[in-house]
């Protein structure tokens, strides 16, 4: 999928890119495959590169498979679990016996996912409550159809074998919509998938009733740039645009302060039938991303999706008031309702009045689903939102839903299975109307597991029996969460924090209305889950790529086999990144006099990197480094203080600091 939509990185489309155009296009280009190539280390990706080479260990197994299930990609979650299961089955911590069960449940592989947790049962020899539920019934996907089958869709034939998205109406008579198909010309490609950034286009009906769509135009003027457009809404005079584009203005591309280009929103007008006269919104920033507009039925709000200060989560749904011809009022966030700590995004206001918009944060199919909440006119807002069910709505993204209400026809945008391209656009007849499901809350207090000190800013987020995510949250400064849930369901709740473990907890609904539950939360300390970080001159790859300790037997400086897993890593940056020199220092306790921890420290030194050398084929030029014995303590663990076990261990260690990239 290659849209523009808010993610927790921020922006799944972050851009990379006049003398001469073309020369300076060049140039850009250059420079930004240079900055992301030097800038980014994926530590999983180091992580699977040694487990190919044939090192192998529980502890990599375990940090891979759990790098893909706390981001949703259950699937491939499944593949490094199993391998767990099957290589260290009587070792394993039970917990991923129950991880590798929600796995092949949302692989649908209901029967194997039933003899895991089985094995689960045993394993824990106590009556878990996950445990129980799983015995109380095993049927997990009944409710997941109440909204389902009250709309017949179509794959448009104007898609391309890239991305088409963002379908909005303009007139009675077109559909704008944003793509990435090339034109034939010589175009800018996007780095990531060598496509080409997207435009904006418009397609042709026959009118109001038709679905069918017929030939494709590019839009005129100077709406169109060598970055990203998409997302547009007109007014109903088809005067005035208000579109998404990347901070690109008087063909000039800015960036935050990591170097990150946002995307913003525009104003264009309609003159001589071309698209100019554009205007920055004076809401945006260089900091943050203001992104796909909607307007009030009266044209006098305009909503879009931000991850500006105030928001809840990865992307939120705001609104400002249209004041004057190009002025607004202070942007609005929409609450706790319509927002979660997941993505809102691409919100549509139909004749009605109800929100349209997409979220992965509230009960979902998987991926993005399609949303709908009614105005609520006592209150001025907006009801709780409900899903629109199957098959607006997949285990794929679904998003830029647009309906005329009067017609029952709309366009919406899915990377579902069986499309064309990328992202592609399907049109739809609403056959039945859609209805809401009973409401209750969900809430409760996070803690320490151990000190029972309350955890405020804990992330929470709520699964359904199929590990499909549905809604998420942040605990408060009082460390208290609250969610919305249906009735007589199965659910998983996912709390974690920074410095701690992700602790799951089952929990089942009950069939009554409005009726609120507490499920408190009890997390313990642990270590990140493995990623994509950032690397700069003087960072220590030990702890970007979490590297366990690297231990030598009393006396030794040999390498052992547990630390030979853990400089492979470091050979397979190294390798990735053939500019990067490393300087190796090793540390040693003060348990020992202080010469000899020297002359210790350097002969273990000498050993990493003559490894390094040896076994990665890494030229030594790349490489310096000394041992500093006891001379640089993370605490105060000198000579003479009594320091426990755990506080010596800290100072015996292994720094790779980057000196080059």
């Amino acid at each position: 999928m290659k849209k523009m939509y808010i993610h927790k990185s921020i922006l799944i489309l972050s851009i990379l890119f006049s003398l001469s155009l073309v020369a300076q296009e060049k140039l850009l280009q250059k420079a930004d495959k240079e900055y992301d190539k030097l800038s980014y280390i994926d530590a999983r990706k180091i992580y699977i590169d040694v487990v190919n080479k044939g090192y192998t260990s529980q502890d990599i197994y375990q940090k891979i498979g759990d790098s893909y299930y706390f981001n949703a990609q259950l699937a491939d979650a499944s593949v490094w679990y199993e391998k767990l299961c099957n290589e260290y089955n009587e070792s394993l911590d039970p917990e991923y016996l129950f991880r590798y069960s929600q796995t092949l449940k949302n692989l649908r592989n209901y029967d194997k996912a039933d003899k895991v947790m089985v094995a689960f049962d045993k394993a824990t020899g106590k009556s878990e409550s996950r445990v129980k539920l799983f015995k109380k019934e095993r049927n997990y996907l009944e409710l997941i159809e109440l909204q389902s089958g009250k709309f017949d869709i179509v794959n448009l034939p104007i898609n391309s074998s890239r991305s088409d998205f963002g379908p909005s109406f303009y007139k009675d008579d077109q559909i704008m919509f944003a793509s990435s198909r090339s034109n034939g010309g010589s175009r800018i490609v996007h780095e990531w998938n060598e496509a080409p950034f997207l435009d904006l286009y418009r397609t042709f009906r026959e009118g109001k009733q038709s679905i069918a769509v017929e030939g494709i135009e590019e839009l005129k003027g100077n709406i169109n740039t060598k970055l990203h457009e998409s997302s547009t809404v007109t007014t109903k005079d088809g005067k005035t645009m208000y579109f998404t584009r990347n901070n690109y203005t008087n063909k000039r591309r800015k960036a935050d302060a990591n170097g990150t280009t946002k995307l913003k929103l525009y104003k264009a007008s309609l003159v001589n039938n071309k698209w100019t006269d554009i205007k920055e919104l004076p809401f945006n920033s260089d900091e943050y991303s203001v992104a796909h507009p909607a307007l009030s039925v009266n044209e006098k709000k305009l909503y879009f999706a931000s991850d500006m200060p105030g928001s809840k989560g990865m992307s939120d749904l705001f609104v400002v008031d249209i004041t004057g011809k190009d002025s607004y009022s202070e942007p609005k966030n929409l609450g706790s309702k319509i927002n979660t700590e997941g993505r809102e995004t691409f919100p549509f206001i139909s004749k009605s009045g109800k929100l349209y918009f997409a979220s992965d944060g509230h009960i979902g199919l998987g991926g993005l689903d399609v949303f709908i909440s009614e105005p609520n006119e006592t209150k001025r807002g907006f009801s709780d939102p409900f899903n629109v069910g199957k098959p607006i709505n997949s285990s794929d993204d679904d998003f830029t839903f647009i309906i005329d209400e009067a017609t029952k026809i709309g366009f919406f945008t899915s990377n579902r299975y069986g499309g064309v391209g990328d992202d592609d656009i399907y049109s739809f007849v609403q056959t039945e109307d859609l209805i809401s499901s009973c409401n209750q809350y969900l809430s409760g207090i996070v803690t320490d597991a151990e000190t029972r000190a309350l955890l405020p800013n804990a992330k929470v987020v709520l699964f359904d029996a199929n590990m499909d995510k549905i809604a998420s949250t942040t605990a408060d400064s009082d460390a208290k969460y609250s969610l919305p849930i249906d009735c007589d369901r199965k659910y998983v709740i996912r709390a974690s924090k920074e410095a701690y473990e992700f602790t799951e907890v089952n929990f089942a609904s009950t069939e009554a209305f409005e009726f609120k539950h507490n499920q408190p939360i009890q997390l313990r300390k642990g270590t990140a889950q493995l990623g994509v970080v950032t690397a700069k001159v003087g960072d220590d790859l030990a702890k970007l790529l979490q590297l366990n300790p690297i231990y030598f037997d009393f006396d030794k400086s040999f390498i052992r086999p547990d630390a030979e897993i853990e400089l492979q890593k470091v050979i397979s940056v190294m390798k990735e990144y053939p500019e990067m020199n490393i300087d190796v220092r090793s540390h040693t306790d003060s348990r020992a006099p202080f010469d000899y921890n020297m002359r210790l420290s350097t002969r273990r030194n000498k050993s990493t990197i003559k490894y390094i050398i040896d076994k990665g084929g890494i030229s030594p030029a790349r490489l310096t480094g000394r041992g500093y014995g006891e001379t640089n303590l993370t605490n105060n663990c000198a000579d003479g203080v009594e320091c426990s076990e755990a506080q010596h261990q800290l100072n015996r260690r292994s720094e790779f600091i980057i000196l080059k990239q």
